[in-house]
């Protein structure tokens, strides 16, 4: 992986240029638009790093109303540049989270620059859906999840539709989509 200069605003116009522009979540448009994303920078430079690192994220971010931060997006430029560490990040931190009883009130999502989904090849565009300029964890409030989904007519068709937007798009447009934005 590059050395990444701004891993904060190349994480915001990830946001706006993919996530949003290519419609890939539509309830992120509301909160980055009012403001609402909590970006924060995880300085690490382990795995062991990178989890108490989140895990102090995760804490903070309970802490803040929702009005304030309603999702956020904990990046981490170091550390966690190899996958299979970064998963074992994830799990762990999930576990924490459950444990903690901070699971009824949020969950962790996950993006990294080398995601593939079980049973699909590395360079399938589908990888995109989860695939993110830098290491992060995506915090979302449980609550606004899950009044999102209730107004959304289909929320299983969003995966499906992102999955052959991308598809359809195919590895060179997405690469240069990805290179537009500074990755």
């Amino acid at each position: 992986m590059n050395t990444v200069k701004e891993p904060l605003e190349i994480t915001r116009r990830w946001v706006k240029e993919v996530v949003i522009g290519l419609n890939l979540c539509p309830f992120a448009r509301t909160p980055f638009e009012a403001g609402r994303i909590r970006y924060t920078l995880g300085e690490a430079g382990s795995m062991d790093d990178a989890y108490a690192a989140l895990i102090r994220e995760i804490a903070d971010f309970a802490r803040l109303p929702a009005e304030v931060a309603e999702t956020g997006l904990f990046i981490v430029p170091r550390g966690l540049e190899d996958f299979s560490d970064y998963l074992l990040v994830l799990e762990d931190a999930q576990a924490a989270l459950a444990e903690s009883g901070l699971g009824e009130m949020l969950q962790l999502a996950s993006f990294h620059p080398d995601y593939c989904f079980d049973g699909l090849d590395e360079d399938d565009p589908a990888n995109y859906t989860n695939r993110s300029p830098l290491p992060m964890f995506h915090l979302i409030r449980q609550d606004g999840l899950a009044a999102a989904l209730e107004s959304w007519p289909d929320p299983a068709s969003i995966p499906r539709r992102n999955i052959a937007l991308l598809r359809e798009m195919g590895l060179d447009a997405i690469h240069k989509l990805l290179d537009r934005i500074g990755k």
